[in-house]
């Protein structure tokens, strides 16, 4: 009986035990359960201002299509300037080029004029003259219709460097002024009023 009354004072301690334990287990149970308030950042807690307003309106299908034809509208005028200019550039640069070839086709012909020329001077009876000049006249009136004339000019007149050479110096005769032309040994040509040969003289000095 005495060994019943120890094992009852046993057991009660034991319980008492347990019951101290359990307080200290259901605060560490909790404080596993539960997760500590974690500050959230300023970004997550507040909206930026352009999130916060009203989204931009997405335009139209008919806005779309108007601003693509203006786009190509636009694209079209740069492209057709450009056309223009280069037709303008192109056409300047045949015109040129075709003025410039046609003078140099004059000056390679300008000899036989001169040939005739010398041709004329040297005739003895007037039929060869008379024939010579026909051919003379013939010529020019060719070169008149491309623009070209003589640039008049004869013994006796003053010396004019815009439109002449002087090739030889003479001295002055009896009654001759200084800078006079004495003889003209070539002729001058010009075309839609710019020289395209000068004439070669002789001068008095």
């Amino acid at each position: 009986m005495f060994n019943d009354e120890e094992d009852k004072k046993k057991n009660n301690k034991k319980a008492q035990a347990g019951t101290e334990e359990l307080p200290a287990q259901e605060e560490v149970l909790s404080g596993e359960g539960e997760q500590p308030e974690q500050d959230l950042p300023a970004a997550d807690k507040e909206l930026p201002a352009a999130e916060q307003s009203e989204q931009p309106k997405e335009p139209s299908e008919l806005e779309k299509a108007q601003a693509l034809a203006e786009d190509y509208k636009r694209k079209w005028y740069s492209v057709a300037a450009e056309y223009d200019n280069y037709r303008k550039r192109t056409l300047t640069q045949a015109s040129q080029s075709y003025e410039a070839g046609k003078a140099e086709a004059i000056l390679k012909l300008l000899p036989v004029s001169d040939t005739f020329g010398y041709a004329l001077d040297s005739a003895k009876d007037d039929a060869t003259r008379a024939g010579i000049d026909k051919i003379i006249k013939n010529f020019n009136a060719i070169l008149a219709s491309l623009g070209v004339e003589e640039v008049p000019l004869k013994a006796g007149d003053a010396f004019d460097e815009t439109v002449a050479e002087a090739v030889m110096n003479v001295p002055c005769g009896e009654g001759e002024q200084p800078n006079t032309v004495k003889l003209v040994l070539k002729k001058g040509y010009r075309q839609n009023g710019k020289i395209i040969r000068f004439a070669q003289v002789s001068v008095t000095g």
